[in-house]
């Protein structure tokens, strides 16, 4: 919005598809959104309880600057009990969100016109984050040809002398891909020879199907050089408790203390007592909930599969969201978007929001039930431009 009393770097409107997805919901009174991943799944009641008794007993005041201690534990606690990785607390920061968490790490680290180099498609919120930090974005295109993993002659050819740090996310938002450790260690030997941070955005970790999650920081010499994001919102579905957490070289973690202190302070207390409870009792909370997503997912990449014109990878590897291939349609990624809106009245994400090698696919969040899912999708085979020809 231009106007005087605004900033003049807000001037121009940077919205993208993705956060249209609210008005285009209100078009229709039956629509299905399949749009953003916000798990439909309540917090389990266990947590919730426990939390509650919590709130009840007082916890409802600031907590530590860096986190409640005994959720820094916790953190420390899991990441030996499930990586061998051995974490010490001064590695540890709670954040409000991982979202927050990956502002605080760019704000961290960023001079003026450093470049961070951003394993797209990517969460959308990213290039707007690094430039918050008043660094600069640069997209390393991965494709679906490549099994989204990333290119290592692409991603050295990205690199420069302001080169500051590298973003990768597996299980990937929005593609579901999951990077094999083969190419973790390739990333991790570029990073080394050309002494950059990397930022693993480690959001999706209970959702990987095929092989069990390996975080990037444990591969040799990398604890070193990483800032891991974290969040409960969606390995516990906790997204409204909007709580999440870094681990960082503790240099780096004392400068996010100092800039956290000027912007929330500290993370909402009672959800950190939640997430206190969702980490120790996991082995009850999560396996039910991944299941279900898991079997969604796979539902709806076998429906996907007999449609004309989309098609997804197969089979899914991770997440809840699947990216789905319209290129045959002739028609941009907005275009078909707009379609499946207007004839279906079910929402999607053009994929061009994720970057602009997500251009001819949209996204889809399995967030709803099967028998949603069933819905969506006998709606979907009906639309024009899936139509044999």
């Amino acid at each position: 919005m231009r106007h005087k009393f605004i900033a003049k770097r807000y001037w121009k409107d940077l919205s993208t598809p993705m956060g249209k997805v609210d008005e285009l919901a209100k078009q229709f009174n039956d629509v299905i959104n399949l749009s953003l991943g916000d798990p439909d799944m309540t917090t389990h009641k266990l947590i919730i309880e426990k939390a509650f008794a919590d709130a009840c007993a007082g916890h409802t005041k600031y907590t530590d600057f860096r986190g409640d201690p005994e959720l820094r534990t916790e953190i420390s606690k899991y990441y030996k009990d499930n990586f061998n990785m051995d974490i010490k607390d001064e590695e540890i920061f709670v954040t409000a969100s991982g979202c927050l968490a990956m502002y605080l790490a760019l704000e961290a680290i960023l001079d003026d016109g450093d470049e961070v180099i951003l394993q797209a498609p990517y969460f959308t919120p990213y290039p707007q984050q690094v430039e918050l930090a008043r660094g600069i974005p640069v997209e390393l295109a991965t494709y679906e040809e490549e099994d989204f993993q990333i290119n290592m002659e692409r991603l050295e050819s990205l690199i420069n002398e302001r080169t500051k740090a590298i973003v990768i996310n597996t299980p990937s938002n929005p593609t579901g891909n999951c990077l094999t450790v083969e190419t973790m260690k390739k990333i991790a030997s570029i990073a080394e020879k050309y002494d950059l941070i990397m930022i693993t955005d480690d959001i999706y970790t209970a959702f990987s199907y095929q092989h069990p999650f390996v975080p990037f920081a444990s591969l040799p010499g990398m604890k070193e050089r990483t800032i891991i994001i974290n969040s409960f919102s969606k390995d516990f579905t906790m997204t409204g408790w909007r709580v999440g957490n870094i681990i960082a070289p503790d240099y780096i973690i004392k400068t996010i203390q100092m800039i956290n202190e000027n912007v929330v302070f500290t993370a909402p207390s009672v959800s950190q007592r939640a997430a206190i409870h969702a980490l120790r009792n996991r082995e009850t909370v999560q396996p039910e909930m991944v299941t279900e997503y898991k079997s969604r997912v796979f539902y709806a990449a076998e429906r996907i599969e007999k449609i004309p014109n989309m098609h997804v990878l197969y089979p899914p590897k991770g997440t809840f969201y699947l990216f789905i291939n319209v290129q045959d349609t002739g028609l941009s990624s907005i275009e078909v978007s707009d379609i499946i809106m207007q004839e279906a009245h079910v929402l999607t994400i053009p994929g061009i929001s994720f970057g602009c090698c997500g251009e001819g696919f949209v996204r889809i969040a399995c967030t709803v039930s099967i028998d949603v899912l069933k819905e969506a999708f006998d709606r979907i085979e009906k639309v024009s431009i899936f139509q044999k020809q």
